[in-house]
């Protein structure tokens, strides 16, 4: 028998380990590949179950402020739970689905879906007509005191419309009403506002830039003086509350924050996206772009022994606001005041929504909801009259999400972060 080399039988050897090692290898990277794939199903999986959850929240008609565990008929090693409170005006859904030990979130806002005939106007009957002035313009349909509409004419100036509406126009009925949980949760939030303390963090302002995610525990400042918001960027899951008032600098960036005090200031040039609540005054000065889903709330009664304190939401010219603006509480037959001030050159993109008297001198594209119109010019009040609105329901997007009024159907307005 012939022999071997020694350095034969050592390639002999390599070669076999370099085998042993490749198929190693190949079993390591099935192995890897069949976990990767089983794991990247498992996150497809949970994001559906996510998706599944926010579904649900829009199915339902009420706003039910818990955490449920939606079932599901299949593996035990699946979870499902959603917790649904308000964000402001605005719905909040938490939707966590949980595989094994992973789990996979989605945090939106929600908010109503426009219905598929745009409505431009709801004005309530109080036994007047809609007066219109000047270069007033009205499209989209309409709902209208019985007594209809006319022209009128303030201060030499007539209407100067060939058509008093463009679009289909109906006899109000019921004025649309706000949800009820909703209405529930403004009035609790115009107190000091409270929370489970497990789930809630003080915060100063002494720094600089605070960024919170809806996914943590909600942060609060809250002051017994006035707060002076400058030089700041706030952003995410906080409330700044006041117990006298909170003033808004343009050096500010604010954005998806609730603002709560009895008289809120926003200064010129501010461009942030923030919901404002006050029990006295809101003010927007000239040039402000608040973006969506922004809001504007004033909630205050209207009585006469509180006339010599002036309760009113005023927005400047040249203004934009993109989102809701709110005027809620009870009025009197008599009230001649104005509650709701919109200047002219003001754009208000989405929806106004007025229990008491609104001055609307700007434009507004999306809709209008109004117990009553008023003008004051040269001292005289003129009541019912609309002198030189625009409202045109025609142009907002589809897409829009806002208000959630009773028979609403509700829609995701913005995912969080």
């Amino acid at each position: 028998m012939k022999k071997l080399k020694a350095g034969t039988l050592q390639l002999v050897t390599f070669i076999m380990v370099v085998i042993a090692l490749l198929l190693a290898s190949f079993l390591i990277l099935n192995h890897v590949h069949k976990q990767f794939r089983l794991q990247t199903f498992h996150t497809i999986e949970m994001i559906h179950l996510s998706n599944t959850g926010i579904s649900h929240s829009l199915s339902q008609v009420d706003t039910i402020i818990d955490t449920l565990t939606i079932p599901l008929f299949d593996e035990a090693y699946k979870s499902l739970k959603i917790k649904t409170d308000f964000w402001g005006i605005y719905e909040k859904v938490y939707s966590q689905a949980s595989i094994k030990q992973k789990t996979f979130s989605k945090i939106a806002l929600i908010g109503k879906e426009q219905s598929q005939t745009k409505t431009a106007l709801y004005l309530k009957d109080n036994n007047r007509p809609l007066v219109v002035v000047g270069h007033t313009k009205i499209k989209g349909q309409t709902y209208l005191p019985e007594r209809g509409v006319k022209s009128g004419n303030i201060s030499g100036h007539a209407y100067y419309g060939q058509t008093f509406l463009d679009g289909v126009t109906k006899t109000i009925q019921d004025f649309p009403k706000l949800s009820s949980d909703l209405r529930a949760h403004i009035n609790s939030l115009a107190k000091q506002y409270t929370e489970n303390q497990n789930d809630v963090m003080y915060f100063g302002l002494n720094t600089r830039k605070v960024v919170n995610s809806f996914k943590n525990k909600l942060l609060i400042t809250y002051s017994l003086n006035d707060i002076e918001l400058s030089e700041i960027h706030l952003s995410g899951y906080i409330i700044i509350q006041s117990n006298t008032k909170i003033i808004v600098d343009e050096t500010s960036t604010l954005k998806d924050v609730i603002l709560i005090a009895p008289v809120i200031e926003v200064k010129k040039n501010v461009n942030s996206t923030f919901q404002a609540l006050a029990t006295e005054r809101i003010i927007v000065a000239e040039n402000v772009k608040l973006n969506y889903p922004s809001a504007l709330v004033l909630l205050n009664d209207n009585k006469k022994e509180n006339y010599k304190t002036s309760h009113f939401l005023e927005i400047k010219s040249n203004s934009h606001i993109k989102g809701s603006v709110l005027c809620l509480g009870k009025t009197q037959k008599n009230n001649t005041d104005i509650q709701l001030k919109i200047d002219n050159n003001v754009l208000v993109e989405g929806e106004i929504y007025c229990q008491q008297n609104l001055e609307l001198r700007g434009t507004v594209v999306g809709s209008v909801y109004t117990n009553n119109f008023i003008v004051k010019e040269n001292g005289t009040t003129y009541q019912n009259h609309l002198y030189n609105g625009k409202i045109n329901a025609n142009l907002l997007t589809i897409q829009y999400v806002g208000l959630a009024f009773d028979d609403s159907s509700k829609n995701v307005m913005k995912w969080l972060y």
